[in-house]
């Protein structure tokens, strides 16, 4: 039957189709809809998860492997590097059953702190990895990637790019799904348990392996080229194929040369795609990967070519590749005009204005708004971390002076500590990135007696990524009802010495406990807990008095709400997006704000 799926459907669904038998990963935009998608697909016999971590993912994944089980583990770029301390050891290892990890990169980037790139990680790591162009190809390629991840027991690494995750298309795919059979752990400490001898064995092992897996991927099917017999060509990958496709779809007087698996580079593919051609243009998204591997095998084979690209300036390094860009890139490397074969849209409208922003009612507002007013007149740090409350940064709440990776904010708001005996330091955490690398951050600070207040952002959800379920919602990805993980108990047990739960939406209780913090030396939290707005709507909405209402503007100035408007002059609520969470009616001077469901 047919399907009309997103890519990272089609991703699910062809891990099905390959009879995967474990499922774990931890959300991150642009991966997160591949396990939502086998959740939706009858997969019973398959253990899902939504891991604490891409690291426990990957680990969990690995037991699995081991047992002779197909795995899949799922994962954002910057979610590999977590996962990078088992995976380079996993290298080594090896694996029996196959298991594939999708590390979905994100040019732009869209929604991420870096535009690092997985083709990289593949070559750093001496793992196999494979680059979709389409859904289609998505749907193909990962069961490909199962089968050479068995054949030569390696992880392999799968990476998808944005506009692959979160395009469509329609997917031929079996009735029914079935997991694998396997044998099950067979123990052998020889194999399975990392010594440094079994790592330098296997260290050469990999490197002989490497260069067959190369030879393998040159008669890959999805390393290919149009055989046009010209002096030019085009060498591209992943989206960036779709793109040139576009681009070229009436024009034919150039060699397109398609690279699927970038890593182990398939060299005698490439030297028999270059036959015959003097200038090459490379088209891929972020870095340079494929042009550095041509220029390796032009010198390694004696091939008189020139080489064009980001190395030379002609592909810019940073952003996406886009139909517009690569029609633009080639127009002028081939002295054809093909821009106008491209659709026009310069009489379209622009975009409206759309600054991220905390939705109408989000309690983090109330959060920061609080330790902001309670911290007045003093010199403070407010340290923050992964996820929409990193939105806390913009005008006119200005409450994120750092943000560097998940779990960061904790261990940076001791540093600051640790260096300014004159200051306040805040770290700002949500409940689910506490969870996953917000734990060691707060053992590191009570061992090392640091001055510091954590501020747990508890909205009780993965709000950023899709509202994902974590150790604190009571449920996890089996469907399956579980007790939930206390975070109050788990940093009383860590030896915070207060931990406070407040509502945020209760202003003077909750700058009255951040007050009450700030008098107290070593590690104190305060968890405000209120239910993430998206999911948990009141039914009652505020509204301004206008008779009341001096227009001083203070609600709309302090706290920034989206549904805080003028209109004719005079402030008012728009009450499509007001969720009545009494925020604005509790800082206003006059009383002139009411009817919100927390009165």
């Amino acid at each position: 039957m047919k399907e009309y799926v997103m890519g990272n459907g089609a991703i699910a669904l062809g891990a099905l189709t390959a009879g995967v038998n474990l499922v774990a990963g931890y959300p991150g935009t642009p991966s997160s809809e591949i396990i939502e998608t086998v959740s939706k697909y009858p997969h019973e016999g398959i253990h899902l998860e939504w891991s604490v971590n891409e690291k426990a993912a990957l680990e969990v994944a690995a037991a699995a492997s081991y047992s002779g089980a197909r795995s899949l583990v799922t994962m954002k770029q910057v979610g590999l590097n977590v996962a990078s301390d088992p995976l380079m050891s996993l290298a080594y290892v090896g694996v029996k059953g196959g298991m594939v990890i999708v590390s979905a990169d994100d040019p732009g980037p869209i929604s991420s702190q870096t535009e690092q790139d997985t083709r990289r990680f593949a070559d750093f790591c001496r793992i196999p990895v494979f680059d979709p162009s389409s859904p289609e190809e998505a749907y193909e390629m990962i069961q490909d990637a199962f089968d050479y991840s068995e054949k030569y027991s390696t992880p392999v690494l799968f990476r998808p790019t944005t506009r692959v995750c979160h395009a469509y298309a329609s997917i031929e795919i079996p009735d029914e799904y079935s997991p694998r059979e396997f044998e099950g752990f067979v123990k052998d400490s020889r194999k399975w348990v990392i010594f440094p001898r079994l790592s330098y064995n296997n260290h050469g092992m990999i490197e002989k392996r490497n260069v067959e897996i190369g030879k393998d991927f040159s008669a890959y099917k999805f390393n290919s080229h149009n055989a046009k017999k010209t002096s030019k060509a085009i060498v591209t990958s992943g989206i960036s194929y779709s793109y040139v496709k576009e681009v070229l779809k009436t024009y034919e007087d150039v060699r397109i040369i398609r690279v699927a698996t970038a890593y182990p580079f398939p060299e005698d593919f490439m030297k028999d795609s270059l036959e015959g051609v003097k200038e090459v243009l490379c088209i891929e998204e972020l870095s340079p990967y494929i042009e550095e591997q041509i220029l390796k095998t032009a010198g390694k084979f004696h091939i008189d070519i020139e080489v064009k690209g980001k190395l030379d300036g002609t592909v810019p390094h940073n952003g996406e590749m886009s139909t517009e860009l690569a029609s633009r890139i080639i127009s002028e490397y081939l002295g054809a005009d093909l821009v106008s074969k491209v659709a026009d849209t310069d009489d379209a409208p622009e975009l409206p204005l759309r600054p991220p922003v905390l939705c109408a009612g989000c309690p983090h507002r109330a959060s920061f708004y609080a330790v902001k007013q309670a911290t007045k007149g003093k010199k403070a740090f407010y340290c923050g971390d992964i996820g929409c409350y990193t939105l806390g940064n913009a005008m006119p709440l200005d409450m994120v002076d750092t943000c560097l990776c998940m779990g960061a904010g904790i261990t940076m708001a001791q540093g600051f500590d640790h260096t300014h005996d004159d200051s306040y330091s805040f770290a700002f955490v949500g409940d689910s990135t506490f969870f996953a690398s917000g734990m060691t951050g707060v053992v590191n600070a009570v061992y090392n007696e640091a001055d510091m207040i954590l501020c747990v952002l508890d909205n009780s959800t993965t709000a950023m990524t899709g509202h994902q379920p974590h150790p604190g919602t009571g449920r996890n990805m089996m469907g399956d009802i579980v007790d939930k993980v206390d975070i109050a108990r788990i940093l009383e047990a860590m030896g915070v010495v207060r931990v406070v739960t407040v509502d945020p939406l209760d202003l003077e209780l909750s700058i009255r406990t951040v007050k009450e913090c700030m008098e107290i030396k070593g590690v104190k939290a305060i968890i405000f807990k209120s239910p993430c707005i998206a999911i948990t709507r009141p039914e009652k909405k505020c509204g301004v008095d206008t008779e009341k209402c001096i227009n001083c503007k203070k609600c709309i100035r302090e706290i920034g709400c989206p549904a805080l408007i003028t209109a004719d002059g005079q402030v008012t609520i728009d009450t499509n997006l007001c969720t009545g969470c009494n925020l604005c009616a509790q800082i206003c001077p006059v009383h002139a704000i009411g009817g919100g469901s927390h009165e």
